[in-house]
């Protein structure tokens, strides 16, 4: 059965795509390269109004000109789908002014992760559109091989996405669970803990990651969810790839042994290794809010997608 969340069009080769940056400030090359390679892959990529800015100590513009920017894409007819440039910080900034409204009215595939998680899970429990965690413009894009390309055009298109071993996934504890995949950078989630925007991951089939936090941390997050009782009935636990989650000098599998000690008391499956949001190439788009199917066969691990993220047939906006 399908979920009831907002899915946006389908989008095709040739639509025209919004580059926008809610956040921090990214390198003027990078953007530029990452359009550039949006373009040589078919889409018309066009710069937000603010993309380019610096503004001290690290933004790509004010509050009111990053939410001017996002809305905007939003609301342009024109604009079929919107990816960010990059993370950082800053998209807290923008949570209390946007407008669900008007992106209720115009729901479009958003992609983005890192510090936009916090805008991504807002938008699914508000609205209900769907998120679609995947690879940014100066982050991704613009680096050879920094995009998984078969995840990014099945979740425009209209595809079930379908990932496993090859895009990272390891089995931690076997088994098998369906429901709606939910979370992003859990640093992100975490520190959206006790406000208004606090992620409702309860029940959802969660997928974490994060990179450059050791260990202990990790174990700190987790713990601070389960005693915020945010892991209630959750279905089954993916973690990415967890780029630099290690300490010096300590058993690199020292961060599968914390997580599967801190989720002990959780009877579901967990995995680790999936290649999204904060990796070291082929980015995998992962969309949010829909259901799926993890399937944790030691042999042949699955994350199988049972809808599409997005309806009708493909676009050119």
């Amino acid at each position: 059965m399908a979920s009831e969340a907002l899915k946006p069009p389908a989008v095709a080769a040739g639509a025209r795509i919004a580059v926008l940056a809610p956040a921090s400030s990214a390198d003027p090359q990078r953007i530029t390269r990452g359009i550039e390679a949006l373009r040589a892959f078919g889409y018309d990529a066009v710069a937000a109004n603010h993309l380019y800015n610096k503004l001290p100590p690290y933004f790509s513009g004010t509050s009111e000109e990053r939410l001017a920017d996002l809305h905007r894409a939003f609301a342009d007819p024109s604009v079929a789908a919107i990816i960010c440039a990059r993370g950082g910080y800053g998209s807290n900034y923008l949570l209390a002014g946007l407008d669900l409204q008007l992106i209720r009215s115009h729901p479009k595939p958003f992609f983005a992760y890192s510090d936009m998680t916090v805008l991504q899970t807002w938008l699914l429990d508000q609205p209900g559109l769907v998120a679609f965690h995947g690879p940014m413009a100066a982050a991704d894009f613009a680096i050879e091989n920094g995009v998984h390309l078969p995840t990014f055009h099945a979740a425009l298109m209209g595809g079930l996405v379908q990932v496993g071993a090859e895009q990272g996934i390891r089995v931690l504890r076997p088994g098998h669970a369906r429901g709606v995949v939910y979370g992003g950078c859990l640093s992100l989630l975490a520190s959206a803990l006790g406000t208004p925007y606090a992620p409702r991951m309860e029940g959802k089939l969660l997928f974490l990651e994060d990179q450059a936090e050791k260990p202990y941390r990790i174990d700190r997050m987790l713990r601070q969810m389960i005693l915020a009782g945010k892991f209630e009935g959750v279905r089954g636990f993916v973690f990415g790839e967890m780029l630099g989650c290690s300490s010096d000098d300590a058993d690199p599998r020292l961060l599968e042994r914390v997580v599967l000690d801190v989720l002990r008391d959780f009877d579901v499956p967990i995995a680790i290794g999936l290649r999204s949001g904060h990796v070291s190439g082929g980015n995998v788009t992962l969309p949010l809010g829909i259901e799926a199917e993890l399937i944790l066969d030691r042999a042949d691990p699955l994350l199988r997608y049972l809808e599409p993220a997005v309806t009708g047939s493909p676009h050119a906006g």
